[in-house]
């Protein structure tokens, strides 16, 4: 652990690899979430660090410069969403993906309106979590499932306008 950040991958040019993977720097307050997270994207992204609090995402982020960051809601320090305003504001274009147990349609709208380009419920991230970095990567959005239907159906005249839209001017 370097001032709170764990590394876990090789980079793809010490594993011989032709294709980047995508670079994701993962944020949970909870150890062993932050390692299944890893060993789940293992094959698929080259997971750069894990960090436990919102300061550590917003002092790392500069010298990894990941292609998606993972957020949790809490953090500890500083919310989920106020990282993901502050990552904004200060002009960094990661994706940013919020992987949390809240459904509530409020969390979505706040993540989404904070500038996350997917929003992935714990319950459903083993099914959830690949396709919604694919799709960010993709420049789409992505909402788990059951959280999108619980956005539409909770007051359907309120219904976000973030859904469904495409994603502009970002870099990969």
């Amino acid at each position: 652990m370097i001032r709170g950040l764990t590394k876990f991958a090789q980079s793809d040019s010490e594993k011989g690899d032709n294709v980047p993977k995508t670079r994701v720097l993962l944020a949970d307050g909870n150890p062993a979430m932050l390692d299944f997270i890893s060993k789940m994207l293992a094959d698929d992204c080259e997971v750069i660090g894990a960090v436990r609090d919102g300061r550590a995402i917003l002092r790392e982020y500069p010298r990894l410069r990941p292609n998606v960051v993972l957020l949790s809601m809490q953090l500890g320090d500083l919310s989920g969403i106020e990282v993901a305003q502050q990552l904004r504001e200060s002009g960094y274009d990661a994706r940013i993906v919020f992987v949390t147990i809240e459904e509530d349609p409020e969390f979505v709208k706040s993540a989404l309106g904070a500038g996350a380009s997917a929003y992935v419920v714990k319950a459903r991230l083993t099914t959830d979590l690949l396709p919604a970095i694919r799709a960010t990567m993709g420049d789409r959005l992505f909402v788990s499932p059951h959280s999108s239907r619980t956005l539409f159906t909770s007051n359907p005249e309120r219904a976000s306008p973030h859904i469904g839209r495409r994603i502009r001017g970002r870099r990969a």
